[in-house]
């Protein structure tokens, strides 16, 4: 959209810990003149606002302070800038098995606006940027508590105007809560939790139980305290992520190295990584070899060797070598970056159990409020009591109908869910998908990257009439200086093996046969079984086992020196070491697996033979897309796995597309899910925290209703008062917060 009048604004709202904070914020915002949308992630603390002409910051200042929170602007991104940019993307970007690049669709602003933060007049506390205990919530609790405890002291030294010190100790809690209330119901939020309170509180008053009253007040303020240090708690969980990466690099240039900010790396930039630093940015090893801790990114406990050419992620910690890395993203796009930007667009979108709870909200704090009119109103008009105890106890139903918990229960679930699995390197595009992958009874899986590595490697190297690292050493000292994958493929494991790689002199490649060349004076020549058989003689029995390893889908590369054949060597795009203990855990969850591969039938057969997965091969992108669908008209809820741009029609047909590794720009924004780190056992982790979070949710929804039939009941027949209601509900809402933030250390198996 090129409209330069319309754009989105972001800004941070401090103080926003709940559903029902974000609904009246929403509905305040969305009623200005000029706002055509308002989308609000409370885990995040943000609001991005669309907008027809300037943001009217000023307005939207006022309307949110009134409610009792603080905001500052983030930053403006036009729509226009949303898919304008190109980006260049290394290896840990995407899988491009065709040798083409890309272009960048994920639609990162990078503008100057974006990277500027305007504060609205609001002391930073108020934006959760300082110790909870500085917050608006914490300092308004701490006085309210002083001045009950002064309230009591002076009823014990002057009883005459204990009742009015009580007074005044209910007006600093009440006011603040009551004034929330009335700014609520005039930008469209009539019922809320401050409604609640403000008449219980007032009511009580009246009836003389002002002591009481007070201590309402103060215990639903450290709820709402309370309720705010675990919100807090779970946006940390996604900011920590954040920290992983320094704030400095060291830059090569011109031959000598000098320190700059991380976010200024741009791509193509050289930077060394000492041992024991950590890795400012996506990057491509081009000297030096050494380990890398990745467990801050990816989880894996082991560090993990990697060398020239290997990529690396920003926020890794080197270990033990120095390493000259060439940045492949710049800082807005390296993975840290883009794992932010992904769970907090998630974290905006609700899943369908919260969106349920939101609707049932709606019509249940008016419910509470008839409620607890009729027992105020009817026994005593029946005359089945007096009236000041049936006040007494429709009061106490209000507090005990307060839905906060109710309400939190969803959404503290998803958010906690999403950020433990963000941790791991699951991706999920909203609580609808999280919420949604417990469903699966059938994954779809590519075969090439996916299941497999996505590059050759050598699997068999026999030596005819020579030594099996002599047939290698002659094959890598042609392969030199190639970058074809069966080249890489030979080179790699001469390196591995320790084997000597001599020079090669008038090496060159001959179209559709192979590459030629001279070592140590020898002729020697590396082609295919067919164009081998043309200079030299293959035995029956080298044919029989050429065969047999095209049998099981492996390349052979016939070596022959001078006129003979000296030896062959086997390769293939091996399946990755988790493959067979991913596919046996989705089978004993009693899901089904497929494996849909554009590869010929041979290869995929023999890859699927060993994995113990049933094959369908040789397709082509709308074949895979149209098996999808016809497992959907069996019944079966599919989950599609893919990383390459053929996957893309059959990730947005399924259920659920879920992009594996890196994967192409194209596979990332077409899935509903991501697997960052290339961990197949990761799709059944993925649906196991689906579950987890199912379970959990249902965990905090009986509590949240079970305290509250409890209490209710308790309450009419008089055993209960005023303050075991707000401790009811006080307590169901630290109950429910407490146990949705344990999915925080959600590892998985």
């Amino acid at each position: 959209m090129n409209d330069a009048s319309t754009g989105k604004t972001r800004f941070r709202v401090g103080g926003m810990d709940c559903a029902s904070c974000a609904t009246k914020i929403e509905n305040a915002v969305s009623r200005l003149p000029g706002i055509t949308d308002v989308g609000i992630s409370v885990s995040a603390g943000t609001m991005t606002v669309s907008h027809e002409g300037a943001v009217p910051s000023g307005e939207i200042s006022r309307q949110v302070k009134a409610l009792g929170y603080s905001v500052a602007m983030l930053g403006t991104a036009r729509q226009q800038d949303r898919h304008g940019d190109k980006h260049e993307h290394g290896p840990s970007r995407s899988h491009d098995h065709a040798d083409h690049a890309h272009g960048h669709s994920a639609g990162h602003s990078h503008g100057s606006d974006d990277a500027r933060a305007t504060n609205a007049g609001h002391d930073h506390f108020d934006l959760d940027d300082g110790p909870w205990w500085q917050s608006r919530k914490a300092r308004l609790t701490i006085a309210c508590g002083v001045a009950l405890v002064a309230a009591y002291a002076i009823g014990l030294l002057l009883p005459q105007i204990g009742h009015w010190a009580f007074l005044a100790a209910l007006a600093v809690g009440l006011v603040p809560v009551a004034r929330r209330a009335f700014a609520a119901a005039l930008t469209g939020t009539p019922f809320t939790i401050e409604t609640l309170m403000t008449i219980a509180a007032v009511g009580a008053v009246f009836i003389g139980a002002t002591e009481e009253a007070a201590m309402v007040v103060l215990l639903f303020l450290i709820g709402e305290l309370l309720e705010g240090v675990a919100a807090r708690r779970a946006r940390a969980s996604i900011r920590d992520l954040a920290d992983l990466v320094p704030k400095t690099a060291l830059v090569e240039e011109a031959g000598a190295t000098r320190e700059v900010p991380a976010d200024s790396l741009r791509i193509g930039s050289l930077i060394l990584v000492r041992p024991g630093d950590r890795i400012a940015a996506d990057g491509v090893i081009i000297e030096g070899s050494s380990a890398l801790d990745e467990a801050p990114v990816t989880g894996e406990s082991a560090p993990k060797t990697k060398g020239v050419g290997d990529a690396v992620f920003a926020g890794t910690i080197n270990t033990d070598a120095v390493l000259k890395i060439r940045v492949t993203a710049a800082a807005a796009d390296n993975t840290i970056a883009r794992v932010i930007k992904l769970v907090e667009e998630a974290q905006e979108s609700k899943a369908p159990t919260e969106r349920f709870i939101d609707r049932f909200s709606t019509y249940y704090t008016p419910l509470v409020l008839l409620v607890g009119a009729l027992v105020a109103t009817v026994p005593p008009l029946l005359g089945l009591g007096q009236w000041s105890d049936w006040i007494y106890k429709g009061l106490a139903i209000l507090l005990i109908g307060c839905p906060c918990a109710l309400v939190i229960s969803t959404p503290a679930a998803i958010a906690a869910g999403l950020s433990a699995g963000a941790r791991r390197g699951l991706l999920l595009k909203g609580g609808a998908v999280l919420e949604g992958m417990r469903r699966v009874t059938t994954v779809a899986l590519d075969k090439t990257g996916t299941l497999t590595e996505g590059k050759p490697v050598v699997t068999d190297v026999i030596g005819v009439g020579r030594p099996e690292a002599k047939v290698l050493s002659l094959a890598a000292a042609l392969e030199t200086g190639s970058n074809h994958p069966l080249a890489l493929a030979i080179l790699a494991r001469a390196k591995a093996d320790g084997v000597p790689v001599p020079p090669a002199s008038a090496a060159k490649a001959v179209a559709g046969k192979g590459v030629t060349g001279k070592v140590g004076g020898e002729d020697v020549f590396l082609a295919s079984p067919g164009a081998a058989g043309e200079m030299a003689t293959l035995s029956a029995e080298l044919k029989d086992q050429i065969a047999a390893f095209n049998a099981d889908g492996k390349t052979v590369s016939v070596l022959v020196a001078g006129k003979e054949v000296a030896g062959i060597i086997a390769m293939r795009d091996e399946p990755r070491p988790d493959a067979v203990a991913a596919l046996a855990e989705l089978k004993a969850q009693g899901i089904g697996t497929v494996m849909l591969t554009g590869d010929n039938e041979a290869t995929a057969r023999a890859i699927g033979k060993g994995l113990g997965i049933s094959v369908r091969a040789g397709l082509m992108p709308d074949d895979k897309q149209r098996i999808v669908r016809e497992l959907q008209q069996l019944g079966q809820v599919v989950a599609k796995v893919g990383d390459g741009i053929n996957d893309a029609p059959a990730l947005a047909a399924a259920d659920f597309g879920i992009a594996m590794g890196g994967g192409t720009d194209v596979a990332l924004e077409t899935a509903d899910a991501a697997i960052l780190h290339g961990r197949v056992t990761d799709i059944p982790a993925m649906i196991a925290l689906s579950k987890s979070v199912m379970g959990n949710i249902a965990q905090n929804i009986t509590m949240a209703l079970g305290l509250k039939a409890v209490f209710l009941v308790t309450t009419i027949a008089g055993i209960t008062g005023l303050w075991p209601a707000i401790l009811a509900d006080t307590g169901a809402t630290v109950l429910v917060t407490a146990n949705a933030m344990r999915l925080l250390a959600w590892r998985g198996r």
